[in-house]
């Protein structure tokens, strides 16, 4: 064997064929755009493809700023960029530098300039979006009745939840009457009062899903009083009818389940929180509970029967004491009048004897100078008939009665005679 090349080798043998071919280094692609996706990290990576092949392409974010359209499957488009190899997993593949439209750009022109017009007349603006109704009952759906779109609805529906009710209007979607079938499906659901409209069918090409982007649908579903849901096509594509639209959702079974809610989920939901309530509610009864029996026991102590009872007992205790202070203050009281009894009855015992004394010295003083005692000596003492002692002779004169007093009596006389004596 001449030789033996490893894999990396090879694959860098190849590189270095591709960059040093010149037509290579700077070349343009046609082909429809196939297999798009746009990466978080901003990158966009996909297919070209014609009716004899396929090439992969990729579009890093630094290259976007001269992308002046979004990207979508079904394009028709030019890439121009360089062919290389990425040598760790040897395959060539376009690196997209610029993309131009080609052959179908005339109906994004007419996309541009319609978006423009009703964007200026503000049927896109945000107050006048519907909400959607949470808990719909009646869901409209205008699209074809047959294809992916109608199936996953149903299905989605079906299994979130089976009470809602589904009404079909089957519209034509793509081609000639297109327009006109999805307006008229628009209007008779919208009569019918339903809860939420779905308007969409499936992915295709920007013609498939041209009926979308006229403007006689999209001023349907602006002046449709129902909520819209938009549903046209796969998550890239983007029409009018997702501008006008009240909500857009990025697929038909996205719609369904913005549309339906999830009864099972719904359930789950309201028997955790009647648990939960339930179990707040005891907590809050026990609690309740808790203080009324202190709010009881609180009105027992402050019950006026009780309050009665307490104060008689404070008023009885209070008498006791009162009781016992009056007996004490009058037994000291006593104590201290027997005290003052005694002092006073010695003291009077003195007096009295000192009185005693000072009568027995007066009345000795006293007989000494009492007329008795001078009678029992011998001598008298008279008094005129009034009983007033006579003293002079003059207080008796001739005639008059007179008492005299002696020691054993009296003697009543008449006084015959009178004489004066002169003491000189």
């Amino acid at each position: 064997m001449a030789g033996v090349y490893s894999v990396t080798q090879v694959n860098s043998y190849i590189k270095n064929m591709f960059t040093q071919d010149f037509l290579l280094r700077r070349i343009a692609v046609k082909g429809e755009v196939s297999n798009c996706k746009y990466h978080s990290s901003g990158h966009i990576y996909f297919t070209l493809k014609d009716s004899g092949g396929t090439l992969s392409a990729v579009m890093f974010a630094g290259q976007r700023r001269g992308l002046s359209f979004r990207l979508s499957e079904g394009q028709q488009v030019v890439v121009k960029g360089t062919v290389d190899v990425y040598e760790r997993d040897g395959k060539y593949q376009l690196y997209a530098s610029e993309i131009e439209l080609s052959g179908r750009g005339d109906l994004y022109l007419r996309f541009e300039k319609l978006l423009r017009e009703l964007e200026e007349m503000g049927m896109f603006a945000a107050q006048y979006k519907k909400p959607i109704p949470r808990y719909a009952k009646t869901v409209g759906i205008v699209t074809a009745p047959t294809g992916a779109a109608i199936r996953d609805i149903m299905n989605i529906s079906a299994r979130r939840n089976p009470y809602v009710q589904l009404i079909l209007y089957p519209a034509l979607v793509q081609g000639a009457g297109a327009k006109e079938s999805i307006v008229r499906g628009i209007r008779m659901l919208d009569a019918m009062g339903l809860d939420v409209l779905i308007v969409g069918r499936g992915g295709g090409s920007i013609e498939d899903l041209w009926a979308f982007n006229e403007e006689a649908v999209a001023r349907a579903i602006f002046a449709c009083r129902t909520p819209v849901i938009s549903a046209v096509g796969h998550e890239t594509d983007v029409t009018i009818s997702d501008y006008v639209a009240d909500l857009r959702a990025p697929t038909p079974s996205a719609a369904a389940e913005l549309a339906v809610f999830d009864y099972f989920q719904f359930q789950s939901e309201l028997t955790a929180r009647k648990q939960k309530l339930y179990r707040e509610m005891s907590f809050h009864l026990s609690q309740s509970r808790a203080k009324l029996k202190q709010a009881e026991l609180s009105l027992k102590t402050h019950h006026p029967r009780h309050q009665l009872l307490e104060k008689r007992h404070r008023l009885a205790d209070l008498e006791e004491r009162l009781l016992s202070q009056i007996t004490e203050r009058a037994r000291k009281d006593a104590e201290k009048g027997r005290l003052r009894a005694e002092r006073l009855e010695a003291l009077m015992e003195r007096r009295l004897e000192a009185d005693k004394r000072r009568l027995a010295v007066k009345s000795e003083r006293l007989w000494g100078l009492s007329p008795l005692k001078q009678l029992s000596r011998g001598y008298a003492f008279a008094t005129d008939e009034k009983g007033k002692r006579l003293q002079s002779v003059r207080q008796a004169p001739v005639g008059s009665a007179i008492t005299v007093h002696v020691t054993d009596g009296r003697l009543v006389a008449c006084v015959r005679e009178n004489q004066e004596e002169s003491h000189g």
